[in-house]
């Protein structure tokens, strides 16, 4: 019996996603909805480019993007921001460029998508199963391997295969 399955439904189902909303502009893509993400894994993670908890993150982030984008996986970071320097655009481009962010970001300066979620934290992650579903919501550092493990789950990879390495 395959166990995929039965590990899949241990993740919680905490509700729908919300549509993503209110953005003013989009870095590394056209303009995305959750409801056309529909078949894929979706994180949409949440920072703002001065951040130090972010910034500790984002190395993770980066690298799950890498690994698994092309097995269905996407990540919207959506840039909302905190202080007035992140509030203009043109700093937001330049940080994307200076960490070498290759996931799409969506620009949220009027919070249209945090108050969708209900988020009061940087950073903070929700992850989507392909129906729209939110699986897994976590606010801060650390939880890299579950969330991976997530991630896989999700995808339907084993996870207890070996993570690969992205070159």
């Amino acid at each position: 019996m395959d166990a995929a399955p039965a590990r899949r439904a241990a993740l919680p189902d905490l509700g729908a996603a919300p549509e993503v909303r209110g953005i003013t502009e989009w870095i590394n893509s056209a303009p995305l909805t959750l409801r056309e993400l529909r078949g894929s894994v979706v994180l949409v993670y949440f920072w703002t480019f001065d951040c130090i908890n972010c910034q500790n993150v984002q190395p993770h982030v980066k690298d799950w993007y890498a690994r698994y984008r092309d097995q269905g996986f996407t990540v919207i970071g959506v840039h909302t921001p905190e202080l007035d320097i992140e509030r203009d655009i043109v700093n937001v481009r330049a940080a994307v460029a200076r960490e070498g962010l290759a996931f799409p970001v969506a620009f949220d300066p009027a919070y249209a998508t945090w108050h969708a979620y209900g988020n009061h934290y940087w950073p903070a992650f929700y992850l989507y199963d392909k129906a729209g579903r939110l699986r897994v919501r976590h606010f801060g550092e650390g939880s890299y391997d579950s969330t991976e493990d997530a991630i896989r789950l999700l995808l339907a990879v084993d996870p207890l295969s070996p993570r690969a390495k992205v070159a």
